[in-house]
């Protein structure tokens, strides 16, 4: 028979680890710590506030860089592994066929040049929202995030420009069949960076996410 001592223990270690995971914001979370939960929960959790673009510059985000030095940069290896039709790779990793599918507008492309690599949550956005006061190889972290399949993402350069620097209250992907995803997406990689959302995007997320299955998340912390 177990002893109250051991039982009180298990008790609080999954006491600690249910709060771990369904408390992404907190300073009890470290980087590369691993939440789980709905994506609701996960808005909820958001810190709200307005967003400041004082001082943003594009070139404050370093990329494409090729972090892993095996000649291919950022927008290439996101091209190479979001390929339905894989591309042959040449010299300077230069590709030739291949088929992409880009879900923004639900359309196919055989050509690597017709297509943007879209940073999920744009650059702008990100300073707003809290990149601000990160340090320069953060943002270089943000701008090339490998490590999780939601923050970049290949999209004809047509949807890409149209969406610009646009948060969910103002742009909606043209493919009305990927919006929950692209909502859900969009919490997602906000949860990753700890980044804010201010009033207008959390009631235009809200809404969006009223009509979608309330998924559940995971996201491992990058800051």
């Amino acid at each position: 028979m177990r002893s109250t001592r051991t039982v009180r223990t298990v008790a609080a270690a999954l006491a600690a680890l249910t709060a771990l995971l369904l408390t992404p914001t907190t300073a009890q979370a470290d980087p590369r710590d691993t939440v789980v939960l709905p994506v609701r929960d996960a808005l909820a959790a958001l810190p709200v506030r307005d967003e400041d673009r004082t001082g943003y510059e594009r070139s404050k985000f370093r990329h494409w860089i090729d972090a892993d030095r095996d000649g291919c940069n950022t927008r290439q290896e996101v091209l190479k592994s979001e390929a339905v039709v894989a591309p042959e790779q040449g010299p300077n990793c230069t590709l030739t066929g291949g088929e992409w599918f880009s879900p923004y507008d639900d359309t196919y492309f055989t050509a690597a040049r017709a297509l943007d690599i879209d940073h999920l949550v744009p650059l702008a956005e990100a300073w707003d929202s809290g990149a601000s006061a990160w340090t320069a190889k953060e943002r270089e972290a943000y701008a090339n995030d490998l490590g999780d399949a939601r923050a970049l993402i290949a999209v004809s350069a047509a949807s890409n420009r149209s969406k610009a620097d646009q948060d969910p209250a103002t742009w909606q992907p043209p493919a009305v069949g990927y919006r929950c995803t692209y909502a859900t997406d969009w919490v997602a990689v906000k949860t990753r960076w700890r980044l804010a959302i201010d009033p207008v995007e959390q009631a235009a997320l809200a809404k969006i996410l009223r009509a979608c299955p309330n998924t559940a998340i995971e996201v491992t912390l990058a800051l």
